[in-house]
């Protein structure tokens, strides 16, 4: 018999999936969700959310509509800003790699009830940005073939027909993504890593052909001629919109922590290059749009967007085939947008913090899919389409509140952040999985955080003041120029009426709420 000795005798490494579920085990839960997701998995998870394709040709009409040539530069001080919070974030997914991620977060950086309100704006929030990307078919379909014009003859998502077919054209788009978001992990991490390829080729290709196909220099960009907003300050906070609705969801990485192998060193650094990537992206096609728009004051620019500068522009055949990629990315964007959704929903009712929670926190064990969460998410998204039907200001009005509410989560993040710095209780020591240092911003941390922190307040309240003018520019409908307001003090309201009757019914909670 031969032995071997000591020094040649290694044990084997762990499986990744069960080190993975050994340090989810630390925070108190165990892995139910399926680790499926890989680096590039990971990246798209947050890529796609953010979608540059499905946003910039959403609301590229407005912001020039409102800001005219020079909205252009309120796109990269809104992705500075944005970069500050991303940075934060990747401190916290390496620290606390849990589905949930906004929630959770919070929750162990401030106290159990104020991380649940973090939550629960975080969660409503999402739901409406759902809808927001399922209205962006409207931007792009008709303008393939006039037969998805399916209500009415007029496109525009401005006018009573366009905004009636966006809401057709987005429950059908909300019914596929819910299945999907049922199924399997696997085939929702195929769809999103194929669709985002498929994006970031289309989108290349769009910079390229833009920039190629420019009408003027680049100096139009300080021009405020034809902006609805008076004067240049007006001009690039309203403008700002656009750039604010489009750089949101880049935290998706850390929602799917429980899904990622080796969520400690995989989840920051995709954090980070997906809203960077994105924002240089969609900024090059901003720019490109003004340099290659056949005309700046025929009034099309202001109502059809984009799509009318590749139609116009690269001609019907290419202008069409570019359109089908965006159209691949907006269904991609409601996907990844509902699945984010899902795993917030997910992670508040494993803790006990939700009604019916036992339902909603109920992983199919085949599947790796809590399944309750993606109908629950697609059936309210939904239900918010139907205001379209009311009237074509509920297109804006849906938009602007989604951006509101996950700024106003994002800063019930980096406020207790900041908190916890000043005392001196965040610490930067602890490894990854492979045993190399966690991301920290180090002796930035606080001047970052600081920043990422008035930033986001700043823009909460510039995304939520009830302009007229831009909330009701047809007059009478108050209920829209106040909108965004009313909907988060109901929002806050009801979670309000559901902590104090949890309270007092004793309603039994687990985990960190």
């Amino acid at each position: 018999m031969t032995t071997t000795a000591p020094s040649d005798v290694r044990p084997d490494p762990p499986e990744p999936d069960s080190a993975d579920a050994r340090s989810l085990e630390e925070f108190g839960y165990r892995q139910e969700l399926h680790r499926s997701l890989g680096r590039y998995a990971s990246f798209a998870a947050g890529f796609s959310f953010i979608s540059v394709l499905t946003t910039v040709f959403q609301f590229f009409a407005f912001g020039y509509a409102f800001g005219g040539p020079v909205f252009f530069w309120a796109w990269p001080a809104v992705l500075i800003g944005q970069l500050l919070v991303a940075a934060c974030f990747a401190e916290l997914a390496a620290r606390y790699p849990i589905s949930g991620a906004i929630y959770q977060w919070s929750t162990r950086l401030s106290n159990p009830a104020f991380g649940w309100f973090a939550g629960w704006i975080m969660v409503i929030g999402q739901i409406v940005v759902v809808a927001a990307a399922a209205l962006a078919l409207q931007m792009v379909l008709p303008a393939i073939w006039s037969g998805f014009q399916l209500i009415g003859d007029d496109p525009a998502p401005t006018s009573a027909d366009g905004a009636a077919n966006a809401a057709v054209l987005g429950v059908v788009l909300l019914a596929l993504t819910t299945l999907v978001n049922v199924v399997d992990n696997r085939v929702m991490s195929v769809i999103n890593r194929v669709g985002v390829t498929a994006e970031i080729i289309g989108a290349v290709l769009i910079v390229v052909l833009l920039l190629t196909h420019s009408e003027r220099s680049p100096g139009i960009t300080f021009h405020t001629e034809g902006a609805a907003q008076s004067g240049l300050l007006g001009a690039l906070l309203v403008g700002s919109f656009t750039a604010a609705y489009v750089m949101i969801g880049f935290d998706s990485a850390g929602e799917l922590s429980e899904e990622t192998h080796h969520p400690r060193r995989t989840a920051p650094r995709t954090i980070l290059t997906a809203l960077a990537s994105a924002g240089l992206l969609g900024g090059l096609i901003v720019l490109g749009g003004l340099l290659a728009a056949p005309s700046l004051t025929d009034g099309h620019l202001a109502v059809d967007g984009l799509s009318y500068v590749l139609t116009s522009s690269l001609g019907d055949g290419v202008g069409r085939l570019l359109l089908a990629d965006v159209v691949v990315a907006i269904v991609v964007a409601t996907l990844a947008i509902q699945t984010a959704a899902c795993r917030m929903l997910f992670s508040m009712a494993r803790d006990g913090g939700l009604p019916f929670a036992r339902r909603l926190a109920r992983v199919n064990p085949r599947t790796g899919m809590p399944s309750a969460p993606a109908v629950v998410v697609g059936a309210l998204a939904a239900a918010l389409l139907l205001l379209n039907f009311a009237s074509p200001e509920a297109f804006l009005a849906i938009g602007t509140t989604c951006i509101v509410l996950l700024y106003l989560a994002y800063a019930m993040v980096t406020g207790p952040l900041l908190v916890q710095r000043l005392r001196g209780r965040f610490t930067s020591a602890g490894t990854d999985e492979t045993g190399a240092p966690l991301f920290s911003l180090g002796r930035w941390g606080v001047p970052v955080n600081a920043l990422a922190l008035l930033y986001g307040l700043f823009m909460t309240v510039n995304l939520a003041w009830p302009r007229a003018a831009v909330y009701d520019p047809a007059g009478g409908h108050w209920y829209f120029q106040w909108f965004t307001v009313l909907f988060l003090t109901v929002t806050v309201a009801v979670g309000t009426a559901y902590r104090v009757y949890r309270r007092r019914t004793a309603v039994p909670e687990t985990g960190v709420v």
